[in-house]
């Protein structure tokens, strides 16, 4: 067991500052069945709890090897195992490897076998299928089960908790070393390891602090269980609802609002999906929730009119922030439904994009000139005027230096500048006048026609707005060059009986007259985008682009 070394980071280091000013505030609120009346009772720890489980647990895992630069697997569902075995893990400076399960087998067995991970915490399930799927069994040594543990020995999680809750020493390490590894969601591509360091961690933990003045009386309704971890750094109680992590488009907003009263949740984030779906059960039944005074949404772009909903049931000085970035970089800039709404509103519903805000004070950004090849030495010659539709680059302190084990994708993503990276964010956007970024779509969803290239972003909002339309997704069919645009067509809940050539005709009119969008002629109707694992909010363009390509064969 190694001493503190106190010119390192860790991200324990805040549990053990909040438990010293606050050790009476709640840390972590999770569900705990119901009453004979139906009524949720909560449990939970303070934060002078949660000090003093991860000093037994981190105990209990140095005992049995898991330390410095362990690399470890983490699949545990959210709750007070959760969050005490990350911040063990963070004690002993172990690298956490993790992953969405909803990623797929398959996925699951290609990014655990690339991490080559020594340690692996996680459910009986999450075990089963380590053995029988054979997930990188060359190098996984070390084996903790929370819950029954059956054919694949090891240790049950609850029996590391050692007698000794005090102060344990945390490995305070270099800022450069590597952490974690945080596998993103695949939804545009193999799921790959962005390379977190102790450096990058305890930055995005600072910036969040600043960009949203957080306090120690916030109470955070964390659907995401990972925003939850920077809850408790930030001294925020995080409240885990009973619900899905993996489907929050599925979440009952029943719970999830009887979650935001019965703890007075003054925050909460959520994916799209998960903030759609609250706001139209709540203006339905005319709920409004006093209590939240801000709201992060984020994994996919605003749409305007939800926000409008969702503002219905929120307090007048109450704010939707809609922060921008990716697994590689985040956060990179962030803007409130106010600016949204008042502000910008307009010019997205016109073809403009969505505005992203201003980007945060630690982070430069810049639009360089779109290509698909990669880029090895930063030039300012690759720089757009402002106003110019190109790719987003940003260079600062919570930007990923690489993909572990990915050297092509690292070479694809990364543009270096002397000993600094620009971080390729695969995204199209533009930066106004004002300097605010604005987001145009991913790079790789692009169509590129004979006459012109199309976003998916600016194209999609102008038909969205049709009343009887939910969502679009445009798609290019054919090769590069050559393709001819398409829009995918998901019609609004509650919308069956339609006449399709009234609603393609209406879509054409509104298309016509947009300049970007006049040439778009094809139209098609969706029963339900396939999307992203992570938000439920991401559209997979790619899998649509194939089912257009079979719907309009020898039609174009």
């Amino acid at each position: 067991m190694t001493g503190n070394n106190n010119h390192g980071v860790n991200m324990a280091a805040f549990i053990r500052q909040k438990a010293a000013e606050t050790p009476h505030k709640r840390a972590v609120v999770v569900p705990a069945g119901r009453d004979r009346f139906g009524r949720v009772a909560y449990t939970g720890m303070t934060f002078r709890q949660l000090e003093e489980e991860t000093n037994r647990f981190a105990r209990g895992l140095n005992r049995i090897g898991i330390k410095r630069g362990t690399k470890t697997v983490v699949m545990i569902k959210p709750g007070i195992e959760f969050f005490t075995a990350f911040f063990a893990l963070c004690k002993v400076g172990a690298v956490m490897i993790m992953i969405d399960p909803g990623i797929g087998l398959k996925s699951l067995k290609t990014c655990i076998g690339e991490a080559q991970p020594e340690a692996f915490i996680g459910v009986s399930l999450a075990h089963a299928l380590r053995v029988i799927m054979r997930w990188s069994p060359d190098t996984i040594k070390t084996c903790v089960t929370l819950g029954p543990k059956v054919f694949w020995g090891g240790h049950k999680f609850h029996d590391l908790r050692h007698e000794d809750g005090s102060e344990y020493p945390i490995e305070m390490l270099p800022a450069d070393e590597m952490a974690a590894l945080m596998f993103t969601s695949g939804s545009t591509g193999i799921s790959k390891g962005a390379v977190y360091t102790h450096g990058i961690l305890t930055h995005q933990v600072k910036f969040l602090q600043e960009i949203y003045g957080f306090t120690t009386e916030d109470v955070d309704l964390a659907t995401f269980p990972l925003f939850g971890l920077f809850d408790v750094c930030l001294g925020m109680t995080a409240v885990i609802p009973d619900m899905d992590a993996s489907k929050p488009a599925k979440a009952d907003p029943r719970k999830l609002i009887e979650a935001i009263t019965d703890n007075g949740a003054t925050f909460m984030f959520g994916s799209p999906a998960l903030v759609d779906t609250l706001s139209r059960y709540g203006v339905e039944n005319n709920i409004k929730l006093p209590s939240l005074r801000q709201v992060i949404s984020c994994g996919a772009p605003a749409r305007n009119d939800i926000l409008q909903r969702f503002h219905r049931m929120l307090n007048d000085d109450a704010q939707i922030h809609t922060p921008y970035g990716a697994t590689e970089a985040l956060p990179v800039s962030s803007i409130g439904s106010r600016m949204i709404l008042g502000e910008t509103a307009g010019e997205t519903d016109a073809g403009g994009g969505t505005c992203v805000g201003f980007p945060i004070k630690q982070v430069q950004t810049r639009i360089i000139r779109i290509t698909d090849e990669a880029i090895p030495e930063w030039s300012d010659d690759l720089v757009l005027k402002p106003g110019e539709i190109g790719e987003i680059t940003v260079k600062g302190p919570i930007v990923t230096r690489e993909y572990f084990c990915r050297p092509e994708n690292t070479r694809l993503a990364k543009i270096r500048e002397g000993n600094e990276i620009w971080h390729r964010m695969g995204d199209v956007g533009r930066i106004d006048a004002q300097g605010r970024v604005w987001f145009c779509g991913r790079k790789t969803h692009r169509v590129e026609a004979a006459d012109r290239v199309y976003f998916t972003i600016p194209c999609e909002r102008v038909f969205n707005q049709h009343p009887k339309v939910f969502r679009t997704a445009l798609v290019g069919v054919g090769d590069k060059g050559r393709q001819t645009p398409v829009i995918c067509v998901e019609l609004e809940k509650g919308v069956h009986e339609i006449n399709t050539e009234a609603l393609v005709k209406e879509l054409q009119e509104i298309g016509a007259r947009h300049d970007h969008t006049r040439a778009i002629k094809h139209f098609i109707i969706h029963s339900g985008f396939p999307v992203d694992v992570r938000h439920n909010a991401k559209i997979n363009r790619e899998t649509l682009a194939e089912w257009a390509g079979e719907k309009l064969k020898g039609r174009i």
